[in-house]
């Protein structure tokens, strides 16, 4: 153990695997096996057990009891009297043969009593809010609310780049018939639309309107609106998507920045490029989403790994 961690004299701190920079308050206990990096933050009364690993520069706010299975990464923040869980099925004095593990991935955080079943990884990003029951996985940067957990949002991104994520929007006055929306090489295209009194006609030709001669289609419909869909990346496969009915919306990522757009008119097309991250969530009740690829499915084409996908896109950048 460094000679510069500071432990309260009221902490129980068995463990010598503790980072330089540490401080851990009153009434803490510390179980031998535990791992703790530098420039850990742990507040008053917080038990942390044997098979717990801490990251770097990690806050572990009042109240909070790391159970055996733990993972929590870089620069994670957790709110007090947040509830870790590591078996699914407790019984007094019944042990299982190994303990689920929960993983809080790289700069995520855990708002004030919030509830994590055992087995679950929050991703790289994310925000649980505070008294969320979260029973399933989160995905990187989501925001996730409510009992259970449902996704709302997307937080803004800010890695190692000036660009923030956005909510992107068409201007109204814009004349342009492709737009780009400062995601990577990510456009928002604008289709031709014909209306009169027998109907309305939406219209896009291969390759002028839609950037690639497409090779396969899909229809994602009846999507319950709680739902997220995507959250992969390719990368060879150019997608394009249209909502032809209802609306939803899709996040866009390209490892630097990332931003929303809202498809609700059969007009409007989005187009991603290779080794662009896509999710579509907030599924209207009627939504029937298009979608065009330049490739026949490949299951080695996908990315489905956030951080792996971050690599590759900074390797071709």
């Amino acid at each position: 153990m460094n000679n510069n961690v500071m432990i309260h004299h009221s902490a129980d701190v068995k463990s010598t695997q503790i980072g330089d920079g540490t401080k851990i308050w009153q009434c803490v206990a510390v179980l031998p096996g535990a791992k703790i990096g530098v420039d850990v933050n742990i507040c008053a009364h917080c038990l942390i057990e044997d098979d717990v690993v801490i990251g770097d520069r990690v806050t572990v706010k009042s109240g909070v009891y790391l159970w055996n299975g733990t993972r929590i990464e870089d620069d994670v923040f957790i709110g007090p009297n947040v509830t870790f869980t590591n078996d699914k099925f407790p019984r007094s004095k019944v042990y299982p043969d190994t303990f689920l593990s929960t993983k809080i991935e790289k700069g995520a955080s855990v708002g004030g009593g919030a509830v994590l079943l055992p087995g679950i990884t929050i991703g790289q990003g994310a925000m649980v809010g505070a008294g969320a029951v979260v029973t399933k996985s989160v995905p990187p940067y989501a925001i996730v609310t409510g009992s259970p957990a449902r996704i709302t949002g997307y937080v803004k991104a800010e890695i190692s780049s000036d660009k923030k994520g956005s909510h992107f929007k068409k201007p109204d006055d814009s004349k342009e018939k492709i737009i780009k929306v400062g995601v990577g090489n990510v456009t928002l295209h604008q289709l031709k639309l014909v209306r009169d009194m027998r109907g309305d006609l939406s219209v896009g030709e291969f390759p002028h309107d839609i950037p690639f001669e497409p090779k396969r289609y899909f229809l994602v419909f009846n999507v319950p609106s709680e739902k997220t869909r995507g959250e992969h990346a390719h990368h060879q496969c150019h997608q394009f998507l249209i909502c032809v009915k209802g609306s939803c919306a899709v996040v866009v990522d390209d490892g630097k920045s990332r931003c929303e757009v809202l498809l609700e008119s059969p007009d409007m097309g989005i187009h991603l490029p290779p080794l662009t991250w896509g999710i579509q969530y907030k599924y209207s009740s009627d939504a029937v989403l298009l979608v065009f690829t330049s490739d026949y499915y490949d299951t080695k084409d996908y990315i489905r790994n956030y951080s792996e996908f971050v690599d590759a896109a900074a390797k071709c950048s």
